[in-house]
């Protein structure tokens, strides 16, 4: 595909980018900061071709992972994954990840540190369960474990049953432990963890219940 360069175009759905015609016909794109460094009549052999295209892959591939990280952070994995369905290949990927991890970007223990707080927050969830939901997101076992270490995981089956017991608060005893339990259960909470959870709220209830008498 060597050839002359007969036209550079700025695209019209994204000024940022020049369509680069060779021997009259389209070739590539690229970004413009590299279009500028081209000129109409420059000779480009395969070699310096392949070369644009493979810089702008590493582009448009940057570009899409940072839309994607625009929205929540994401694991290493998440990214690589992403990239690949995008059909990027393996080089672009590798550059892209190992950009964005330098600069802070992309970082699998604060990747997995946000996922815990934002668990904790809104949808509290055992250890066990925080495990998995971080492996399947690829996350490595030390960098969870840097993070997990540090969960109180009795406070967070507490918080996480407080609504399911005012919800049940008017049924008897062993109807509370079967729905409250049944939900830490479905949490991940192992079985000591409810039991002194469950007793807790229902201590809780029984003197709520007494106090308004």
């Amino acid at each position: 595909m060597a050839g002359t360069i007969t036209a550079l175009v700025v695209q019209g759905r994204n000024k940022q980018r020049v369509s680069v015609y060779i021997d009259g016909e389209f070739a590539f794109g690229l970004a413009v900061i590299e279009a500028l460094k081209l000129r109409k009549g420059q000779q480009l052999s395969d070699a310096e071709i392949a070369r644009l295209k493979s810089l702008d892959e590493i582009e448009v591939a940057h570009e899409a992972a940072l839309g994607f990280l625009s929205h929540r952070p994401r694991s290493v994995d998440e990214v690589r994954r992403r990239l690949e369905e995008r059909q990027f290949g393996p080089h672009a990927i590798e550059v892209v990840v190992n950009r964005l991890q330098d600069v802070g970007l992309l970082d699998d223990e604060g990747f997995a540190r946000y996922w815990v707080e934002n668990r904790g927050q809104f949808s509290p969830r055992s250890i066990r369960a925080l495990r998995q939901e971080l492996r399947q997101k690829g996350v490595p076992d030390s960098d969870i474990a840097a993070v997990v270490e540090t969960i109180d995981e009795v406070e967070a089956a507490y918080r996480a049953a407080a609504k399911q017991a005012g919800r049940h608060a008017g049924k008897d005893r062993q109807e509370f432990r079967k729905k409250v339990g049944g939900f830490l259960l479905r949490r991940g909470f192992g079985y000591s963890v409810i039991e002194d959870v469950v007793n807790r709220l229902w201590k809780e209830q029984d003197t709520l219940h007494d106090g308004n008498e």
